[in-house]
C-alpha cells in the first residue's frame, strides 16, 4: 500500500509528488497521458513558485526553459498605459525573479523529471475511487491501487472533485476567448512586455514567450461562432494587426471559456482536491498554475499529523479568492466593450495616472499556523540565501543569539529582535521575542509531529 496517491500529472500532481518524495513518502501518481501535453497552456509563473521549485530541488533544471518577464501593459485604444508592471529584472522578494514566462510542456517535462526520482509512475485512467476507515481504493483500467490517502490533481473536470461530490461557488466569469500560440519565422516588431488591449471593439491579449513563442488570446464577441473562429482564414484575420502569414506558423487556435470557480469540498475524509479541480482563475493575473503549485506546497507537509489536513482548505480557499477576485478585477478592465463605459475607464485612468501592478501576497486563512505570511528569502550573513540554509522542504526556526535554542528542526541563525518558526512552505508558523515564548511554539510543533512518520 502505498502512503499518497496522486491522481493527475500537470504541474500541481508533479510538485506534489516531488515535495511529497522529499520527505520519503511512498506516492503512486495515475496519469491517463503517457507524455506531457504538446500544447502550450500556461506560461506565466512567479518569484514564490520559483521558490517552490528551488525547495524541491528543481531550480537547475527549470532555469535553463524559463526568462524573466518583461512586464505587463494594459493599453486603450488611444495607446495609453492604464495599467503597468515593469520587467522582472532584479530579484524580488522569494530571491527570484518576480515574475517568468516559459512553455508549459518544457515545464511540465522538467517536473515529472524531478518527482520520477522518487514516485512509482501509472499511466492509467483512474475509473472509480473509494475509501474505506483507513485506505483509499483507485481502480485503473489494468490495476487497484491502495494508498492511505489520495489527492485529486486533475485538472477542472476532475473526476476526484465530483467522487468527493463537491459543487462550486461560482464568481460570475464565464467568458470564451480564442487562444492562438504561433512559432515566428522572421523577425516583427512585437511588443517585448504581454500586452492587454483594452480595446471595447476587441479585447486581446498578447505575451512573448520563451525563444520563438507568442501567444495572442482573443475575446470572442457577439456574433462570434467558435468553431469557425478557430479556422486558419479567421485566425489570420484577427492577427493581423500584429502579424502576417509568412510571419509565423500557427502552433494551436482554441477556444477556452475562463471561469472563475471555487469548490466547496476539498476533501472528503482521506481525499483531497487541489490546483484547477479545486478552483479556476481566469488567466488575466497569470495566477491559475501558481495557486496550484502553491496548494501542493501547503499540503505536502501536513500528512505527519492528520490535525494539519484540517487546515488545507481553510488556509488556501481564502488565499486563492484574493488571486481570483484580482483577476476578474483587472478582466472587467480588460473586458469592457461599452464604448461609453470604456471612455469613462480611459477618462479615470488619464486624470489618475497609470497604476502599478505588483505581485500580490495574501495571508493565509485561518489554519496551522499564528502568523500565516509567506517569509521572504534573503541573503543570510554568511552569504547563503535563507533556503539553502534550510536546505529543503522542512521546518526552520530563524534564530537570534539571546534566543539560541535546541529545536527538532533546523536551526539558521539571524539578526533580529525575535525568533521565526517556518513551516515547510515558508509560511510563517509564529514569532517568539522571549525564550518562553519560542519554547511555546515550538511545543506545539514537536506535540503535533508525534503522529508516526511515512514508510520509507
Amino acid at each position: 500500500m502505498y502512503d499518497i496517491a496522486i491522481v493527475g500529472y500537470g504541474p500541481t500532481g508533479a510538485t506534489l509528488a516531488n515535495l511529497l518524495g522529499l520527505q520519503g513518502y511512498r506516492v503512486a501518481v495515475l496519469e491517463r497521458d503517457a507524455e506531457p501535453s504538446p500544447l502550450p497552456r500556461a506560461v506565466h509563473f512567479d518569484g514564490e513558485v520559483m521558490r517552490i521549485f528551488e525547495t524541491a530541488g528543481l531550480a537547475p533544471d527549470v532555469l535553463r526553459i524559463i526568462r524573466p518577464s518583461g512586464g505587463i501593459r494594459h493599453v486603450n485604444t488611444a495607446g495609453q498605459i492604464m495599467i503597468e508592471r515593469k520587467p522582472a529584472l532584479e530579484t524580488g522578494p522569494h530571491g527570484w525573479a518576480n515574475n517568468y514566462l516559459f512553455h508549459h510542456p518544457h515545464l511540465e517535462a522538467a517536473l515529472r523529471r524531478g518527482a520520477e526520482r522518487f514516485a512509482d509512475v501509472f499511466y492509467d485512467e483512474v475509473q472509480s475511487i473509494s475509501q474505506t476507515a483507513d485506505a483509499v481504493h483507485l481502480q485503473t483500467r489494468n490495476r487497484l491501487v491502495k494508498a492511505r490517502w489520495a489527492v485529486g490533481c486533475d485538472g477542472a473536470r476532475s473526476m476526484v472533485r465530483q467522487a468527493i461530490g463537491s459543487a462550486h461557488d461560482d464568481l460570475g466569469l464565464h467568458q470564451p476567448w480564442l487562444v492562438v500560440d504561433v512559432l515566428m519565422e522572421r523577425e516583427v516588431d512585437l511588443p517585448v512586455q504581454t500586452v492587454q488591449y483594452c480595446n471595447p471593439a476587441r479585447p486581446v491579449t498578447a505575451v512573448k514567450g520563451t525563444g520563438r513563442r507568442r501567444r495572442w488570446e482573443i475575446m470572442l464577441m457577439p456574433g462570434d461562432v467558435a468553431e469557425a473562429m478557430t479556422q486558419p482564414e479567421n485566425v489570420w484575420r484577427v492577427l493581423e494587426p500584429w502579424i502576417r502569414p509568412g510571419d509565423a506558423e500557427i502552433e494551436r487556435s482554441a477556444v477556452y471559456t475562463f471561469h472563475s470557480l471555487i469548490a466547496r469540498r476539498w476533501r472528503d475524509r482521506r481525499i483531497f482536491i487541489a490546483g484547477d479541480a479545486a478552483h479556476q482563475t481566469p488567466p488575466f493575473l497569470g495566477q491559475g498554475m501558481c495557486a496550484g503549485i502553491r496548494d501542493a506546497a501547503n499540503l505536502a507537509w501536513k500528512f505527519a499529523c492528520p490535525d494539519w489536513l484540517d487546515s488545507y482548505q481553510s488556509e488556501r480557499a481564502p488565499h486563492v479568492r484574493v488571486y481570483i477576485e484580482e483577476a476578474l478585477r483587472l478582466g472587467a478592465i480588460i473586458q469592457t466593450t461599452d464604448p461609453k463605459v470604456a471612455a469613462e475607464r480611459d477618462r479615470r485612468y488619464l486624470e489618475g495616472g497609470k497604476e502599478e501592478m505588483v505581485n500580490l501576497s495574501p495571508p493565509l486563512g485561518p489554519g496551522a499556523h499564528f502568523d500565516g505570511r509567506v517569509f521572504p528569502q534573503p541573503v543570510l550573513a554568511d552569504g547563503r540565501r535563507l533556503d539553502q540554509a534550510i536546505g529543503g522542504y522542512r521546518w526552520a526556526v530563524l534564530c537570534p543569539p539571546q534566543l539560541r535554542t535546541e529545536a527538532p528542526m533546523t536551526v539558521v541563525p539571524f539578526a533580529g529582535e525575535e525568533a521565526i518558526v517556518l513551516r515547510p512552505d515558508r509560511y510563517v508558523y509564529g514569532r517568539a521575542k522571549t525564550k518562553g515564548q519560542l519554547e511555546q511554539l515550538l511545543g506545539g510543533v514537536r506535540h503535533e509531529s508525534k503522529t508516526p512518520q511515512p514508510h520509507h
